[in-house]
């Protein structure tokens, strides 16, 4: 399959370079309640000391949420959730050279994430929830990922079809809004209301239609519900068949990795980037 090789543009001036290899984008809950890593990093010190170590285990990005997003998952009010972030990605940003991306669907959390050192929006409810995201994202520079979901609106049974009524849409509210292409990534939205273990794995198995898109494609299948029904599992041990998927994603296009275990999916993701050289070089 051919891949596209292109420039994602960012905030403060960062570019990341997406195509010829994987990229791992790491997960940092700065939550008390997220499905499997809630309450361990609300230091922002020890958040930090998470950060690093996922930098030197191949994370590209850091991505730092303050709510979780997990199935039935209480929400929390704006000013619980920059409390919690605001700190961490001040301090990471200060300590590191990572880039960062906060995991955010408020358009003001997003703007005072990206003046304490953010590069990129996470929003998961694709520019969909808060009408002030995408200018937020478009006068900042920030780079974008527009996710699908399938919450609180009708779906279409065929989830391919579903990805794109959901996001022709988001993608015509980040164009309008003056969000160039070059900074747009796309992430179908793995569990994200799609709660039939069928419906992800179907979405897997067809990953390559998304290619029709034309931008950069992210996914976040770590840990989720559908790989435990796989393997029985329950979500501090899906590491190794969220491994799986991720090969089996990279293969079918993806771009971006959204992992709680950097090493186990950056080792695995490099075997499958070996093979494509190999075969360019053929």
């Amino acid at each position: 399959m051919r891949r596209l090789e292109r420039t994602w543009r960012l905030a403060h001036g960062r570019t990341l370079e997406l195509g010829r290899r994987a990229v791992v984008m790491g997960i940092l809950n700065v939550t008390p309640d997220s499905f499997s890593d809630g309450g361990r990093f609300l230091d922002a010190d020890r958040a930090c000391e998470q950060a690093e170590l996922l930098v030197e285990q191949g994370a590209d990005i850091i991505d730092i949420g303050g709510e979780s997003t997990r199935p039935g998952g209480p929400p929390v009010s704006a000013d619980q959730e920059q409390a919690r972030i605001l700190p961490v990605i001040r301090a990471i940003a200060e300590r590191t050279g990572a880039l960062i991306s906060v995991d955010t669907y408020r358009a003001d959390t997003a703007r005072m994430a990206i003046g304490a050192g953010a590069h990129i929006v996470n929003d998961v409810w694709g520019l969909q929830r808060d009408e002030d995201m995408a200018r937020v994202v478009a006068q900042s520079g920030a780079g974008v990922v527009i996710m699908h979901t399938g919450r609180d609106r009708d779906v279409d049974p065929d989830p391919v079809r579903d990805q794109h009524v959901f996001l022709d849409q988001s993608l015509a509210i980040a164009r309008a809004a003056g969000i160039a292409d070059e900074r747009i990534v796309l992430d179908p939205g793995f569990g994200f209301g799609k709660e039939s273990p069928d419906l992800n794995f179907a979405l897997m198995r067809r990953f390559e239609e998304l290619q029709a898109f034309g931008l950069p494609l992210l996914v976040g299948t770590s840990r989720k519900r559908f790989i435990g029904h796989a393997t029985g599992r329950e979500a501090p041990d899906r590491d190794p068949g969220t491994a799986a998927t991720s090969v089996i994603l990279r293969l079918g296009g993806a771009d971006i990795f959204r992992v709680h275990d950097v090493a186990l999916n950056a080792d695995a993701l490099k075997v499958v980037d070996a093979m494509i050289a190999s075969g360019r070089a053929d």
